[in-house]
C-alpha cells in the first residue's frame, strides 16, 4: 500500500515538474478573472440603468467627436447682432447669445473640449496613479512610504482649488495643460486604491504558488495581481471622468480654463450670466448639457462598481 502511495506521488510530482510554469500559474488567477468579468457583465446588462446611461455617452462621444453631423451653423462666423439674446426660430432651435451666435450650435461645439478634457484627464491620472499605487502595493519598504507621504500632500489639497491657483499662473492655457493640472492633484486617489487592492491580491493563493514555482515578481505583478486588482480602479476612473468634466467647467466658468477660443460649456455658461434675467435659455441649455454628461459618467460608474463589487451582488 505504502509503495502504491510513494509510486502515485512521484507520478504527480514529476508530471507538475514537466507542466511549463506558464500553465500551472495561469489556472487559477485565469478562471476567477474570466468568472469576475463575466459576472460583472451578466450583472450590468441587467440593469437598464446601464443601457441609458451608456447610450448618452455613446451619444455624447459621437457629437464630441462629429459635430458637424449634428449642426451645419457655425458657431463663430454666424453670429449677428440684430440676433442678441433672440428667441428660437427655425434653424436655431435653442435661440442666440448676447452676441446674436447660436446656442445650439455652440452646445454641440462645445462638447468636444469638456470631453477631451475629462478623457485626457483620467487617461493621465488612471496610468500615472495606477502604476505608482500597483509598484508601492506589491514592493512595499521605502517605496511605498514616500508614494504614501507624497500622495498625503496632494490628497490634502482639493482638485479644483489647486487647479484654480496653478492655472490663474501658467501663461499657456490648452486642453492638455488643464488636463495635465486637474491631474496632478488627482492622481492620489487612484494610487491610493491601487495600493489597497494590490495589497490584498498579493497574498492570494496564487500570488504564493507562482513565487514557489519561480515566477519573477515582476511577471507576477503585471501578469497576475494587476489584472485581479483593476476593477476597484476602473470604478473610480468611470467616475472621475465626469467629476473632471465638471472641474473643466468650473476653471473656464471662472475665466481661467480653457482660453477664450476654445468653446466650452464652463466658459458659456459664465458668459451668460449677465443675460439671465432677459434671456435665461442662453444659461439653461448649456447647464442642462453638462448636467446629463456629468450623470451619464455618474450612472455608468454607480452600476460598474455594484457589479464588479460581490458583497454589492449578493445584496442585489
Amino acid at each position: 500500500m505504502q509503495s502504491n502511495n510513494r509510486t502515485e506521488q512521484g507520478h504527480f510530482v514529476a508530471a507538475l515538474e514537466d507542466t511549463p510554469i506558464a500553465e500551472v500559474d495561469n489556472i487559477d488567477e485565469s478562471e476567477k478573472a474570466r468568472s469576475t468579468w463575466n459576472d460583472a457583465w451578466d450583472a450590468m446588462k441587467r440593469r437598464p440603468t446601464f443601457w441609458i446611461s451608456s447610450a448618452l455617452i455613446l451619444l455624447i462621444i459621437v457629437v464630441a467627436a462629429f459635430p458637424t453631423l449634428f449642426t451645419s451653423v457655425s458657431p463663430r462666423l454666424d453670429c449677428y447682432l440684430s440676433d442678441s439674446n433672440g428667441a428660437p426660430q427655425a434653424g436655431h432651435p435653442l435661440g442666440f447669445t448676447r452676441l446674436g451666435c447660436d446656442v445650439y450650435s455652440r452646445i454641440i461645439h462645445g462638447t468636444q473640449a469638456s470631453v477631451t478634457v475629462g478623457l485626457m484627464a483620467t487617461l493621465i491620472v488612471t496610468l500615472f496613479g495606477g502604476i505608482v499605487g500597483a509598484l508601492a502595493g506589491y514592493y512595499g519598504g521605502v517605496l511605498d512610504a514616500i508614494v504614501s507621504r507624497v500622495g498625503d500632500i496632494f490628497f490634502a489639497i482639493p482638485t479644483v482649488l489647486g487647479a484654480i491657483v496653478l492655472m490663474s499662473v501658467l501663461p499657456v492655457r490648452t486642453a492638455v495643460t488643464v488636463a495635465l493640472v486637474l491631474s496632478l492633484f488627482a492622481w492620489p486617489q487612484v494610487a491610493r486604491i491601487m495600493r489597497g487592492s494590490v495589497l490584498t491580491a498579493r497574498n492570494s493563493d496564487y500570488v504564493q504558488a507562482s513565487k514557489a514555482l519561480g515566477v519573477s515578481n515582476f511577471r507576477i505583478l503585471l501578469r497576475h495581481v494587476i489584472p485581479n486588482a483593476i476593477p476597484p480602479v476602473i470604478v473610480i476612473a468611470t467616475v472621475s471622468l465626469g467629476t473632471f468634466i465638471v472641474a473643466e467647467a468650473t476653471l473656464s466658468f471662472l475665466g481661467i480654463g480653457l482660453p477664450t477660443n476654445i468653446m466650452s460649456w464652463g466658459a458659456d455658461i459664465g458668459n451668460a450670466r449677465t443675460s439671465i434675467r432677459t434671456s435665461p435659455q442662453v444659461l439653461i441649455y448649456p447647464s442642462i448639457a453638462l448636467s446629463l454628461t456629468v450623470l451619464a459618467f455618474l450612472m455608468l460608474g454607480d452600476v460598474v462598481r455594484d457589479a464588479l463589487d460581490p458583497k454589492a451582488r449578493a445584496r442585489r
